[in-house]
């Protein structure tokens, strides 16, 4: 049966490459929603969007303007022909302020949950997450709902308190939850065209601004590829699959560490005759206390190298310390086709690929 799918945030890294998926893989029309100030803004979203969703599609999708702020920013859908929604949209920034992480992520998510909430033929509300929704707690960290343990920055406390809220109403909604892993390139190739926290800290390390470690060694360090996590999130989405929480990663067998991860960029680095003329040698680990008294010491000067590498990296470097491993049977279980990338190969490729493009600064094309 046809119906209509809403992704919010589709112009965005994810919400892009799901809109591409979902036009091959379904009979459903497409009502993409992005932020836009201007009818102008619309018109230029709608044209990049075209192009990436595919030729011939345009009686199938639509575009519309949305502003998770707004009381009701999907005011102007019919809710009677709506089958399915994911919300891909929010502010992703380790280091986002808290109002916004609040007005954007939380309270988004709640006006989202309004608006399902009277789609009459709702079969699916698709929640997009991060892993680290599960805030401080250790140890093996299992699909389902997540009780507060504390949280390291108002990007994880925003993904949690969403979930929960939308969680909540799930004996009304066919709510599901998709926990991300961090995503460090657009695919096995390592090829990299949005940038993160992960990419920002390489670079630290890699130019010399960075010589500690922070963190335990053995932390493990879920990794994935877009391209991964689209084919799975496609999956999670078909009708035989039951709502609930999903971890979209890779299982603890296909996940590194965080010394495995260090060593194998360095590994990288150290055959590029740049790097090498530097001299610079591997991290020293750093311990927590002491850790922060560096990000204590560099918010005093306010300036310069230490206190620029600090703030890049002081946001989540606390999950470092904070051991986890997330399961993730009910994926596997979900998906007949799973298939983790390799974690090391994945970080040797991405590593090359951000030399190669100097963090983006060589066009792709030219390398």
């Amino acid at each position: 049966m046809r119906g209509t799918t809403v992704i919010t945030g589709a112009d965005g890294y994810l919400g892009r490459r799901l809109a591409a998926a979902l036009v091959q893989q379904s009979d459903d029309d497409l009502i993409l929603a992005v932020r836009a100030g201007s009818g102008a803004e619309l018109t230029g979203k709608r044209a990049r969007l075209a192009r990436e969703v595919g030729p011939g599609t345009d009686r199938r999708v639509r575009y519309v303007a949305a502003d998770l702020r707004h009381s009701d920013p999907l005011a102007d859908i019919d809710t009677g022909k709506v089958t399915r929604i994911v919300h891909t949209a929010a502010v992703t920034r380790f280091n986002v302020e808290p109002d916004i992480a609040r007005s954007v992520n939380v309270e988004g998510a709640a006006r989202l949950g309004a608006f399902a909430a009277r789609c009459d033929n709702l079969q699916r509300l698709a929640v997009l997450s991060t892993l680290y929704a599960a805030g401080q707690h250790q140890g093996d960290i299992k699909e389902e709902p997540l009780d507060d343990a504390g949280f390291v920055n108002h990007y994880e406390w925003s993904k949690w308190e969403a979930e929960n809220r939308l969680l909540s109403a799930a004996g009304e909604l066919p709510v599901s939850v998709f926990r991300l892993a961090t995503l460090v390139a657009d695919d096995d190739s390592g090829r990299v065209t949005q940038y993160n926290a992960f990419h920002n800290t390489l670079r630290l390390y890699y130019y010399g601004l960075l010589s500690l470690l922070p963190g335990d060694r053995a932390t493990p360090l879920a990794l994935a590829t877009a391209s991964f996590t689209t084919a799975a999130i496609s999956r999670l989405l078909a009708p035989e699959v039951a709502p609930g929480v999903y971890h979209v990663c890779p299982g603890p067998a296909d996940t590194a560490t965080l010394g495995e991860i260090i060593d194998t960029a360095f590994s990288v680095f150290e055959r590029d005759e740049r790097f090498r003329r530097r001299g610079l040698l591997r991290p020293i680990r750093c311990d927590r206390e002491s850790f922060e008294d560096l990000v204590s010491a560099a918010d005093l000067l306010r300036a310069g190298v230490l206190h620029q590498s600090m703030a890049s990296l002081s946001p989540f470097a606390a999950q470092l310390y904070l051991p986890k491993t997330f399961r993730n049977e009910a994926l596997r279980a979900a998906w007949p086709g799973y298939a983790a990338p390799d974690p090391i190969a994945l970080a040797e490729a991405t590593c090359t690929r951000l030399i190669e493009s100097r963090w983006g600064r060589r066009p792709e094309e030219n390398q």
